[in-house]
């Protein structure tokens, strides 16, 4: 039996579900679109699989609709939260790539959790929720993906 995910995710799913309709488009137009496959969308549809914030993204690209909404509906982002309204100047950003975007967007999540678990809030924070990277991977994702930045393996052997 798959196992549950919060219902946020049938949530997310279900409005995923209502904005392709209202686009006209059918589950494997939708998912051609976003460049992920046609199973996989359904399991997003239906609220078995967490979609990454790639795959988010991906998929309001296709249905031309901002990421921050769908960020926003998977409980990434908090409507009308600090977090988000930088986010917002992040995605507004003519001058970054969309690749960019998400990685500053990763990164301020990560310090924001570090902070927050530094300091021993207790308050639900939005880091909790940080952007993962990879696509269709398991339905819950265990790492955050930010991780120290590259470094040289020659540069580590050397130093």
């Amino acid at each position: 039996m798959p196992k549950q995910l919060p219902d946020r995710f049938s949530d997310l799913g279900a409005f995923i579900r209502e904005q392709r309709s209202n686009a006209r488009l059918s589950l494997r137009h939708l998912s051609e679109l976003a460049g992920i496959s046609n199973p996989y969308l359904s399991q997003i549809e239906r609220g078995l699989r967490r979609p990454s914030a790639e795959i988010l993204q991906q998929i309001a690209k296709a249905l031309r609709i901002s990421a921050e909404t769908l960020y926003i509906q998977a409980g990434i982002l908090e409507p009308g939260s600090a977090d988000t309204d930088l986010s917002r100047q992040i995605l507004a950003d003519p001058y970054l790539t969309e690749d960019q975007k998400q990685a500053l967007i990763r990164i301020y999540l990560s310090f924001r959790h570090e902070s927050d678990a530094d300091r021993g809030d207790a308050a639900p924070r939005a880091g909790d929720a940080a952007p993962r990277a990879g696509g269709a991977g398991p339905a819950e994702d265990p790492a955050p993906a930010v991780k120290g930045g590259p470094a040289p393996k020659d540069a580590e052997a050397s130093g």
